[in-house]
């Protein structure tokens, strides 16, 4: 094999970006990266990943694995070769520790001034929680986000690691590193990017904010306009057990919604708090006459705002994500296509995921540095068979 940068098609084609392999959040923003056609060359450890990894591992997709042993000074100076050329570090450990290796922002813009430096945490890289261990369920708990999801008033309901790994997580690192980037370009010196799962989770939830401040949103669960507080933002079971979702906000969508059910004579005033039992009893006793497959059938093309409640699997069948190619094949993998679309610049997907250390030689040796048989040799660097 044998890889040459510049390859991608994507907005971001020509942009360099060196990622020290981490867990979740990190390797999310660094697979959004090479969707978008920038040059990302993974470090990982000999080893390979604590979690995850191989050849089916999507979040590694599109980038070549280059595996190092951090412990050995010979590995970070191979790093810091790679930073010279690089616009951008991506790094996903606990505050502290790349500056310890030596792979640190002073470290590293030392070697390259013009460098994005990229962090991600959870709590960040400053506060009385910063050294803490802690997961996507923790950061979401303090950042008020965790506590009204769900539609069981007696307990929240956490929605996997969705909401803070890669909603206030790796999708504010990668807003981070392009506001960097662009700002770099202007200025020719680069900067740290402190993403915090914590701070990016609460601005995700500003709305939420918002509605508490407004009154539209109190602090308890199914208490809102959108959190199942409502009869027609909601979910119904359907004759099958599955479900579907209603989420008929507005007066012309409500009253699609009704006509298209069958109801619009029965159904009470809607604006009137006190008719929601009586109207969630008639949705609930409606909606379960029918399968889902029925009542999709039913609403396909409305303006009803009703939705089947798919499972990956079928997501992936799913004629409107077909016709899109929201989800592709590649490599017997049927996964997420790159998000989102441009006009000019589309974006492709490149190479499948690798395991750690696959691409060492030949990914070194792309990226300039000239001495990778002797670095494998010596146990430096490591080459997957």
């Amino acid at each position: 094999m044998s890889l040459q940068l510049g390859q991608g098609t994507g907005p971001l084609r020509g942009i360099r970006v060196v990622e020290l392999a981490g867990i979740g959040p990190g390797p999310h923003a660094c697979m959004i990266l090479a969707d978008l056609g920038a040059d990302v060359i993974r470090i990982d450890r000999p080893t390979g990943a604590s979690i995850g990894g191989g050849t089916s591992d999507i979040l590694n997709r599109g980038r070549p694995s280059v595996a190092l042993d951090l412990k050995d000074p010979r590995a970070i100076e191979t790093v810091l070769r790679l930073v010279e050329d690089a616009d951008v570090l991506v790094e996903g450990m606990r505050p502290g520790v790349t500056e310890r290796l030596g792979l640190g922002p002073e470290d590293c813009r030392a070697r390259n001034p013009r460098l994005v430096y990229g962090r991600m945490t959870g709590w960040g890289q400053s506060g009385p929680w910063s050294q803490m261990a802690g997961h996507d369920m923790n950061y979401i708990s303090i950042a008020g986000a965790l506590h009204g999801l769900g539609q069981d008033k007696a307990r929240p309901h956490f929605p996997m690691n969705l909401v803070g790994d890669f909603g206030g997580g790796s999708t504010y690192l990668v807003i981070g590193l392009l506001a960097a980037l662009l700002e770099a370009r202007v200025s020719g010196t680069g900067q740290v990017v402190d993403a915090a799962i914590v701070d990016g989770t609460a601005h995700l939830n500003a709305m939420g904010a918002a509605f508490l401040s407004s009154g539209l949103q109190g602090e308890g669960r199914v208490s809102g306009l959108l959190d199942g507080g409502t009869p027609y933002y909601d979910l119904y079971e359907t004759a099958d057990g599955e479900h579907v979702s209603v989420g008929a906000l507005e007066p012309q969508f409500y009253a699609e919604l009704l006509d298209r059910l069958g109801i619009a004579d029965e159904a009470p005033d809607r604006y009137d708090p006190a008719n929601f039992p009586a109207l969630r009893k008639l949705l609930t006793d409606t909606f379960r006459q029918r399968t889902r497959a029925e009542w999709a059938a039913v609403f396909d093309g409305s303006d009803a705002c009703v939705a089947p409640v798919l499972p990956l699997r079928e997501a992936f069948d799913h004629p409107h994500n077909v016709a899109r190619e929201v989800f592709v094949e590649r490599d017997g993998l049927t996964q997420p296509a790159p998000a989102p679309r441009f006009s000019r610049t589309a974006a492709t997907l490149s190479t499948g995921p690798a395991v750690a250390g696959q691409h060492t030689r030949d990914a070194l040796t792309a990226w300039g540095v000239d001495d990778v048989d002797t670095l494998i040799a010596e146990g430096v660097a490591v080459q997957a068979t």
